[in-house]
């Protein structure tokens, strides 16, 4: 594929962030096991990756806005368009040397994602997608979502937030709803990464709640370029701001819907 110049920027943003989490991800194994050591060393690891990205993004265009999971919202002057970046997805996977975390970064123009770019650095896998232009992985090869047609036959992702959250046991009964019906049920840890490998067909299906516009922006064009259909929990099509996705191929988006809806 050809990219596009503001591609590339983003692009180029996504690499340099994911070799300073690279590195730092290198330190992790060599912490002091304790909560407040491991927790304050990602802290810092992930505002320096946010750091990056937003240097050099803000000198590719300065005008631009920001919506940024660590340093909140930041005004542009154009109007029109909002980088929206998380600059670790995946934290606690990162923390635990688990190499299943992102760079990501969605471009927002009006009220649509028009690119989008999620980096994986430790697998080095390369996801981009613009609108109209199809999603790609490492430039070369055209992503496509899986062709399955039977939930019985599909591996499907979720996200099971951490104890103590209001919809704790809402979760629980949508597994219990889900799992006798497909052929497995994956808990990545990294959002960003499950819709990329929903796009590449890696997942079947996938369903989650309770997630920020950084957490979706990125992830959502990916899908909808690699022929996905996403939508929330009511069937409504799918939005950066709702915090709800349901997402795969027409045919089992579809069913897992229906199947969702059941769960009170």
């Amino acid at each position: 594929m050809a990219r596009s110049a503001l591609l590339n920027v983003m692009v180029s943003a996504a690499i340099k962030a994911g070799k300073s989490l690279s590195r730092d991800f290198n330190e992790v194994e060599n912490l002091q096991v304790s909560r407040k050591g491991p927790a304050d060393f990602v802290s810092r690891a992930d505002t320096r990756a946010e750091q990056i990205v937003y240097d050099e993004l803000r000198k590719a265009r300065p005008t631009y806005a920001f919506l940024m999971e660590e340093g909140g919202k930041v005004d542009g002057t154009d109007g029109q368009h909002t980088w929206i970046i998380d600059p670790l997805d995946g934290t606690t996977n990162f923390l635990h040397s688990i190499p299943l975390f992102a760079v990501a970064i969605a471009l927002q123009r009006g009220e649509e994602i028009v690119a989008s770019v999620i980096y994986n650095p430790i697998m080095d896998e390369l996801y981009t997608a613009e609108k109209g232009g199809g999603a790609w992985l490492a430039d070369t090869k055209r992503l496509r979502v899986a062709g399955r047609r039977h939930l019985s036959d599909a591996v499907v992702s979720t996200g099971i937030k951490t104890q103590g959250t209001s919809n704790d046991t809402l979760q629980l009964r949508q597994l219990a709803q889900i799992n006798p019906a497909v052929a497995g049920i994956r808990r990545g840890g990294s959002i960003s990464i499950d819709m990329a490998w929903l796009a590449a067909g890696r997942f079947d299906a996938l369903w989650e709640a309770g997630l920020q516009p950084w957490d979706v922006a990125p992830g959502l064009l990916m899908v909808k370029e690699a022929g996905g259909l996403v939508t929330d929990l009511a069937g409504q099509p799918g939005s950066v701001w709702n915090g709800q996705i349901v997402a795969g191929n027409e045919t089992l988006q579809g069913a897992l819907l229906k199947s969702l809806r059941k769960v009170q």
